[in-house]
């Protein structure tokens, strides 16, 4: 029984985290934006981010997991001289992809 009282505790607290991914010097100067947006810009490619789904045994909340991706994203788009990005697909099992655009300022 504490053990299980452990784990739950332990589980808990690592699902509370906000974020365990931070925004890059390159990622800071990407945006998110939707397709309707990006009809000027020049597409650069696409990427795929990927993050924990579940934590032990305890799915992670759709935001936390969204937020984290779209960094993650951000990220990768910053270093493919990209300065926005734009979801392709909804997130499944962790992993979301996105299209990376070079759009004027």
């Amino acid at each position: 029984m504490t053990r299980f009282l452990l784990i739950a505790v332990t589980t808990s607290l690592l699902a509370a985290c906000n974020s365990w991914v931070g925004v890059t010097n390159e990622g800071a100067g990407v945006q998110l934006a939707n397709a309707a947006e990006v009809g000027n810009c020049r597409r650069l490619g696409r990427t795929q981010a990927q993050t924990m789904s579940r934590v032990v045994v305890v799915e992670r909340g759709g935001e936390r997991m969204q937020e984290e991706l779209t960094r993650l994203a951000r990220n990768e788009a910053g270093s493919m001289g990209g300065n926005t990005i734009v979801p392709e697909s909804v997130i499944d099992e962790g992993r979301q992809t996105f299209g990376v655009y070079s759009c004027p300022n």
